[in-house]
């Protein structure tokens, strides 16, 4: 029987331009260590040879079926070769994090390969402090969270021994030839009607994006004959190039706590308020004022209870979220009431998750909830958000990869049509990492964005430290979006 790709899966693949790259990237930064035991690329391709056996999909490509009588299907790479896929890079030592952000800048900037399994691996060094960089890339056809997580999940341990596994003697299956998969979509549509719907709902909408594209290409060229530029959309939405930058910001865990014991709410509710104020003083900044805008509409993918699935099934508790963040106000402490009055309703239902049930999930499972996460913000692009902030909460204990410490965890989210701007936000172990996906040439100054990031935050722990220094204050009662509108949260809360 074949794998045959699943409708969503589907659609992100259709979806893919070369201005619209859809694969999710994470830069993780380690200390090597020193001697004969040192983390180097042959060691990382020893620990990912061990582990890749628990996410099959990671040695699969994609083949498609003759006439696309029926979706294509998942086949083993017979040729597979790791060492394409696990790739060695180096900066002039000592380098610096600029640097490292340029050479991840271009490489997250390139599709993947479609006729090799959809994954990439760089293992980077030569920067500044003997430390070195990991660099990962995987198509969000992929990954769902259901039927195969994020490889770099199963890379880390909480030890800085390696577990022990079983050797892996996996063997390409051949992959079917042209009249087994013609054979099996004909089947497939006569004896499921369902597989036969999705069928014709994949073609049709291959067509509709087909012409979409052509009518885009039609506006293009009328555009540079007559010299006219398309009509910006805005400063955070507006047409893609190929190109990106991405920009990466440490804060520190303890000052988010100190905020929110100090106002109320949740981490999450801090981070997000720290991003609005970033987004204010960074919009304020720019040549255009607010000019009116009160509001920045924000998808934000929230985890979600689902007693009816297994523990493992992390692909559907994933839900969408959206908020209006206030960048029109100019306190902070009310725009953090009005963040976490925002969230009132998703914790109201009971169905929220805790941040240290997210962390105690096995392996570093931030990594997986990113791509889910983006996910949801491409299924959700018809809603009209403006911005997708991603969250995810990691354990607050340190990881090993292969013995090496790990020491910081950046997400790198992909852009959606229309949107050239994304932020993702991992914690893990005492730290609070920011990262920031940006269109190359419709945001050149992404890099004030993120000084934006830090001054925000500073600004909420400086009123936080006046608040403790002032008389205890009494019960917020929380029952409208003002200065007095925030919920205390403890640690079983959700981020």
């Amino acid at each position: 029987m074949v794998d045959r790709v699943r409708p969503r899966d589907l659609t992100f693949l259709e979806q893919e331009t070369p201005q619209t790259p859809q694969h999710n990237a994470t830069i993780e930064i380690f200390d090597p260590g020193e001697g004969a035991d040192a983390f180097d690329h042959a060691r990382l391709v020893e620990l990912i040879r061990d582990r890749i056996a628990f996410v099959p999909r990671y040695r699969q490509r994609l083949q498609a079926v003759p006439g696309h009588l029926a979706n294509p299907v998942w086949v083993d790479d017979e040729g597979f070769d790791l060492g394409f896929h696990v790739r060695r890079s180096a900066l002039p030592r000592p380098g610096t994090s600029a640097q490292l952000l340029e050479l991840v800048s271009r490489i997250v900037s390139r599709p993947l390969d479609r006729s090799r399994p959809l994954w990439e691996m760089y293992f980077v060094e030569g920067l500044e402090g003997g430390r070195v960089a990991l660099l990962s890339k995987t198509h969000q056809a992929l990954v769902d969270g259901v039927h195969t997580v994020d490889l770099g999940q199963l890379l880390l341990d909480l030890q800085p021994d390696p577990r022990e596994l079983e050797p892996d003697d996996w063997r390409p299956r051949r992959a079917p030839n042209p009249a087994n998969l013609l054979a099996a979509a004909v089947q497939d549509n006569l004896t499921d009607p369902g597989e036969l719907l999705d069928t014709v709902r994949t073609g049709s909408r291959a067509l509709a994006r087909t012409a979409d594209r052509r009518s885009e290409r039609v506006r293009s060229f009328l555009a540079a004959a007559t010299g006219r530029r398309p009509k910006a959309k805005g400063v955070i939405s507006g047409p893609l190039s190929q190109q990106r930058r991405v920009v990466t910001v440490e804060t520190r865990l303890a000052d988010y706590r100190r905020v929110r014991e100090a106002h109320g709410g949740t981490v999450n509710d801090v981070i997000l308020a720290t991003v609005t104020g970033a987004l204010r003083a960074w919009l304020m900044t720019r040549a255009e004022s607010l000019g009116g805008l009160r509001q920045v509409r924000a998808v934000v993918p929230v985890s979600v209870i689902d007693e009816e699935l297994e523990a493992t099934s992390l692909g559907s508790q994933i839900a969408a979220h959206f908020v209006d963040l206030p960048v029109g106000e100019p306190s902070p402490v009310v725009r953090l009431h009005q963040v976490s009055y925002s969230f009132q309703a998703h914790k109201d239902t009971g169905r929220s998750v805790a941040a240290n049930r997210l962390a105690g999930i096995a392996g570093f499972a931030p990594t997986t909830f990113h791509a889910i996460g983006s996910r949801v913000a491409s299924v959700e692009l018809r809603r009209g958000y403006q911005l997708s902030v991603t969250n995810v909460p990691g354990p607050q204990t340190p990881l090993y990869a292969a013995g090496a410490r790990m020491l910081a965890s950046y997400p790198v989210p992909p852009l959606t049509p229309g949107h050239p701007l994304a932020i993702g936000v991992t914690s893990y172990d005492g730290g609070v990492y920011y990262g920031i996906t940006a269109d190359r040439d419709w945001i050149p100054d992404a890099e004030l964005l993120g000084s934006c990031l830090r001054d925000a935050l500073d600004e909420l722990v400086d009123l936080s430290s006046a608040s403790r220094q002032r008389a205890p204050r009494g019960r917020r009662t929380g029952k409208a979006p003002t200065r007095s509108s925030a919920r205390g949260s403890t640690e079983d809360e959700p981020t």
